[in-house]
């Protein structure tokens, strides 16, 4: 899988931008190279409004022009979303700089959480027959682990990834967070008097 590391705090204020996410989700959906016009169409904006954050996230590396087509004398252009791991980091930062990349990383959590509840909520309000599942484990492992763990989640999905009309939708979302400190060290704390 083909990954990205976004380094510089302006490229993290792209992509974590709610409106650009929302823009990244229609592209991914439409599972096809789409139009800026197509995408404004699926949102009800402007065209203008979504050319503007296009060429953002094109900037960045997040879109990719595949191709144009002349239509009556228009040149229509083609956009890929970009296919991969996107990773944030900026080890070399200095202090106030790390804080706003925290900041922007926490609201591109915030943004996605929302938005994967809004499409939970709305499949299993609007379905005939409706179907959702959550899972809210806690785990212990270590990094090593967790990283094969994601690795073996992402394998276990890919054959389920292709599109195709005989098909249900699901809508699937994982999320791991590494708590503070080891077991040990929290058993400890917690039998600590106080």
């Amino acid at each position: 899988m083909e990954q990205m590391i976004l380094t510089s705090l302006e490229d993290i204020r792209v992509y974590s931008d709610p409106y650009r996410l929302q823009i990244m989700n229609t592209f991914i959906n439409m599972d096809r190279p789409a139009t800026v016009k197509e995408i404004a169409d699926e949102l009800g904006e402007v065209p203008a409004k979504v050319h503007y954050h296009v060429k953002k996230l094109e900037k960045v590396g997040l879109l990719k022009l595949v191709s144009t087509k002349n239509i009556k004398g228009i040149i229509a252009k083609y956009y890929l979303p970009f296919d991969g791991e996107i990773q944030i980091k900026h080890a070399d930062a200095e202090l106030p700089v790390k804080k706003m990349i925290i900041s922007e990383s926490q609201n591109l959590i915030n943004n996605i959480f929302e938005q994967k509840k809004a499409k939970f909520l709305e499949f299993v309000g609007t379905s005939e027959k409706p179907f959702g599942q959550l899972a809210d484990l806690t785990l212990y492992m270590t990094m090593e682990e967790s990283e094969g763990l994601l690795k073996k989640i992402r394998e276990m999905c890919a054959p389920f990834e292709e599109k195709r009309d005989d098909l249900a939708k699901y809508d699937f979302f994982v999320s791991l967070a590494k708590g503070p400190g080891k077991v040990s060290e929290i058993e400890e704390q917690d039998n600590e008097p106080s």
